[in-house]
């Protein structure tokens, strides 16, 4: 499927994301031990594989450090920014992006009943936070797109609704955010140590 809306899927503008992590790994990014974090390439990777930041939202990701790492504890929680520019960007919020991930989706089921094999589920409870449909739509997305000799998606962007209503009755829940999954390790043009102001 062609998309005559691309010129509108990169946007010239840098957006900053916070990514909770360790404080050893926040003082070497700082400092220019280490030039960057590692790419998250579980199965259960809610954007498929990349570098995942929160846009905007420092707290969040100190929070996500402090006691939200399902994959193995943080024993000292901190919180690093960095400037991004999203680039050539798969965006969720957008009907174009909507509209190529549920074509994946077909893509996929296609092959996976043509092997005889049940699809991956999402699970984990109210939070599903074991996304791996979503991991694999992502990236047969990406090998969909390398097939056809379109050109790689930069990052992934996208909003989640998460955990209990704000408020009895609400449309929002505490913990909406929206994430980045960055692919493109070029896109990450600096580190910095997020300022508290009181």
């Amino acid at each position: 499927m062609t998309n005559p809306w691309k010129l509108y899927q990169s946007r010239p503008a840098q957006v900053l994301g916070f990514h909770g992590t360790e404080k050893k790994t926040v003082d070497e990014l700082i400092s220019g031990g280490t030039d960057h974090l590692k790419k998250s390439e579980g199965k259960f990777e809610w954007l498929g594989h990349g570098i995942y930041f929160w846009e905007n939202d420092p707290q969040r990701g100190l929070e996500w450090a402090q006691n939200g790492n399902p994959k193995s504890k943080i024993k000292n929680p901190d919180v690093v920014g960095a400037i991004l520019d999203l680039g050539l960007r798969l965006d969720l919020t957008t009907r174009t992006g909507l509209d190529e991930v549920g074509q994946a989706y077909k893509t996929l089921e296609s092959a996976y009943a043509k092997a005889g094999l049940a699809l991956p589920i999402n699970d984990g409870g109210e939070d599903r936070f074991k996304r791996e449909l979503d991991c694999q739509v992502i990236e047969a997305l990406h090998s969909i797109r390398l097939e056809r000799g379109q050109p790689r998606y930069d990052s992934v962007r996208a909003p989640f609704r998460e955990d209990k209503e704000l408020y009895s009755g609400a449309g929002f829940h505490r913990r909406n955010h929206v994430q980045i999954a960055i692919l493109n390790r070029d896109c990450i043009k600096g580190y910095f140590r997020p300022i508290k102001k009181q």
